[in-house]
């Protein structure tokens, strides 16, 4: 397994997913466009997932992954078939890269292929194999995959297991390839398994199949390494990881619990997952793992659980070119670039037509001759038969007599039929049809004056926008995005605790809810203040934020870049964390516009927090019931900061307390409660930072003034 899953790598998935047989399909996502996962509860044992990368890897997962809050439409297809459907198989098509996953669903059986080879696809069949939906349609010869089209397997290679020593003998006999060749291709092993097969058996790979078909000694030899490298496959749950070359002290220096620097440095250092130790491996450095699918977890499982987010990236950012957010000076170079390739298409298309226009009156004569002929030939025999014998003249290409139009062949200087080939009318003169191009070329012309002017005017808003970006950067701002939709926290009120764990609490009822009910863990806190209607606060114990290695090259100095992951690697909330998460609940309530200056604030296990009310109750939407011990935290103070950071390459202003933005941001205010409209200092907020208001209004907490300015607006 080095990018994309080999036969033999998808043999041993298929037999490490027969523990998950018996089990129940609960839900499927799709959280990037090339990545299906399934969610499976088994018999025995804890949920987990199955992640189809299409056309690279599929193996099972206990990563904590976040989902898109909206399914795609392919998700919730797959929700509606299988949703509660029980595995009832799990099998390799012979041994090709394809998987299939039979469901048994309260509509009947459903089948699940999924293509592991060329660009990868998974496709949904019903009991008798019709396509229900692919995840992307294609036609290949010989067959379709279309909605509705029976679902064909492309044509079977070669199973290894049914290679004896006389098929295997027959096969290279037949071969006019070399050895490797022949069983990588021939033989479905792939140049990987088909050299270390030759290095087993002790013959040369470059040796001509048909001479080692020809000596029985040296099949044996072949089919012996062979088989054992099948049982090997089939009997071994083991698999390793493959490092590259001068990593292993950098390996050991890693601490045995520091899961996220040791989830960095396989994906970086890995090269290969594998089920079987190959010649090729010796003297490499290799970790050792319980299973395949754990072994392409700790390769690919980081990556892959960051998918949602790398979607968010993408669709955030108007585009990324060499790591920079895509800014309207960008926008403006690829409309000039385009601009100018359409110019140079006009202009080139124009001297076309007048050249053809040219070239016919130039032939004058033949043009003339051929169109005389034809005429008397139509009306003589008809279009049928005209058309019937364009392929005995050299000089016409096809016709058309719906138009009446030719397609003529204009001799070249010498006079042969090598000319250009232009389009004529059978009813028109000569000078007519030389006419007709003269006058496309006139339209043609017409077209580029509009594209010039494009052309100029762009020009000048592009020389306008690098004016402004220039002093953007040299007053500090950030360069603004367009964005298409929000990073999901950003719709509700956020903030970066101490530790890097992410806090997240509703905008309303509504988002108090959705919070609850979506995002609270078993090992985060519920933290609530000690008043009507305030919101309803989660510390996140796993998901939060690390540094970003490779921020936006066009970042303003002194504004800090994190990424969002899903476990930081932190198995306890410090005090500090706790105490601001406390001010933060507190000034995300009424207390705020209140003006107070403290409060009481309570935190409580997620076990504790309920919708179901007591007999004669009733809970109200954003409500909760509350049972067990509160542990309190009273005179809470009331003070908090706003700081300049950025997240998955997307500028933003964070909400905090003071402690807290002041530790991250080098640029960041204090605030409290003032008369001036949360509107107003938005604006201000806005201009000193470059920017949008709408990204910067949904954080202050409501009428406000700044106390202390730290580089934020000045």
């Amino acid at each position: 397994m080095r990018e994309q899953m080999s036969g033999f790598d998808l043999r041993r998935m298929s037999l490490e997913l027969q523990a998950q047989v018996g089990g129940w399909m609960k839900k499927a996502y799709q959280p990037h466009h090339e990545q299906v996962v399934l969610r499976i509860n088994p018999k025995e044992g804890s949920q987990q997932d199955l992640v189809i990368v299409r056309g690279k890897r599929i193996y099972l997962s206990s990563r904590d992954r976040p989902m898109p809050a909206q399914p795609s439409p392919f998700a919730m297809l797959l929700r509606k078939h299988l949703g509660n459907a029980r595995l009832e198989k799990v099998e390799q098509h012979g041994f090709d890269r394809i998987l299939v996953l039979s469901f048994n669903s309260r509509g009947g059986p459903r089948h699940l292929v999924i293509e592991c080879f060329r660009d990868g696809n998974i496709i949904l069949t019903d009991e008798s194999h019709t396509i229900i939906q692919p995840l992307t349609h294609a036609t290949y010869a010989g067959r379709t995959l279309k909605r509705g089209e029976p679902y064909r397997f492309p044509p079977e290679a070669s199973d290894p297991h049914e290679l004896n020593e006389a098929k295997m003998g027959e096969l290279l006999s037949n071969s006019e390839r070399d050895l490797v060749r022949t069983l990588a291709g021939q033989a479905n092993l792939g140049r990987v398994y088909a050299r270390a097969i030759c290095a087993d058996s002790g013959i040369d790979e470059t040796t001509a199949a048909n001479e080692v078909g020809s000596k029985p000694t040296k099949v044996a030899k072949i089919c012996e390494s062979l088989t054992k490298m099948l049982n090997e496959l089939s009997s071994e749950h083991l698999s390793w990881l493959i490092l590259e070359e001068g990593s292993e002290k950098e390996y050991e220096d890693i601490e045995p619990g520091d899961s996220i620097n040791r989830d960095i440095f396989l994906s970086e250092k890995v090269v290969e997952a594998t089920p079987i130790l190959l010649p090729e491996h010796q003297g490499l450095t290799t970790i050792e793992m319980p299973s395949m699918t754990a072994a392409a977890d700790a390769w690919k499982g980081a990556h892959d659980a960051m998918a949602l987010a790398r979607r968010e990236t993408e669709q955030t950012s108007v585009s990324v070119r060499g790591g920079l957010i895509g800014t309207k000076a960008e926008r403006m170079e690829r409309r000039l670039e385009q601009q100018e390739k359409a110019l140079e298409s006009f202009d080139s298309e124009v001297e076309r037509m007048q050249t053809l226009g040219h070239a016919i009156t130039d032939a004058w004569m033949h043009v003339d001759g051929i169109l005389v002929q034809t005429r008397e030939a139509v009306e003589r025999v008809g279009w049928d038969e005209v058309s019937a014998q364009l392929d005995k003249t050299k000089w016409l290409k096809s016709c058309d007599p719906a138009r009446r139009t030719l397609e003529m062949v204009l001799p070249d200087h010498m006079n042969s039929a090598r000319g250009p080939v232009v389009e004529v009318y059978l009813d028109d003169t000569v000078h007519q049809n030389a006419q007709r191009w003269f006058e496309k070329a006139r339209k043609q012309k017409e077209k580029s004056v509009g594209a010039r002017q494009a052309l100029i005017a762009t020009r000048k808003e592009l020389e306008k926008a690098r004016k402004v970006e220039k002093a953007i950067e040299e007053g500090g701002k950030v360069a603004g995005i367009r964005r298409s939709r929000r990073l999901w926290f950003e719709n509700h009120r956020w903030t970066i605790l101490d530790g890097n764990h992410l806090m997240v609490a509703g905008r309303d009822a509504k988002g108090n809810d959705m919070l609850v009910k979506k995002h609270l863990r078993s090992d985060d806190r519920y933290v609530h203040a000690d008043l009507h209607g305030a919101a309803s606060g989660i510390m996140k114990m796993k998901a939060g934020f690390i540094n970003d290695e490779h921020p936006p090259s066009n970042l303003p100095e002194g504004v800090p870049a994190f990424r969002l992951v899903d476990d930081i690697g932190i198995e306890e909330f410090s005090e500090e964390a706790q105490t601001q998460a406390a001010s933060l609940a507190l000034a995300w309530s009424r207390a705020w516009n209140a003006g107070r200056a403290g409060g009481a604030v309570f935190w409580v296990k997620p076990g504790q927090v309920s919708k179901s009310a007591e007999t004669g109750e009733f809970v109200g939407k954003g409500s909760f019931v509350i049972r067990g011990k509160r542990n309190w935290m009273r005179d809470v103070p009331l003070e908090l900061a706003l700081g300049l950071v950025c997240i998955n390459t997307v500028p933003l202003l964070m909400c905090g307390t003071v402690n807290g933005v002041s530790a991250i941001c080098q640029r960041w205010a204090i605030i409290r409660p003032g008369r001036e409209k949360k509107e107003m200092l938005a604006n201000r907020i806005a201009k000193a930072t470059g920017l949008t208001t709408d990204d910067v209004l949904p954080v202050i907490p409501g009428q406000s003034e700044i106390a202390e300015d730290h580089g934020l607006i000045k």
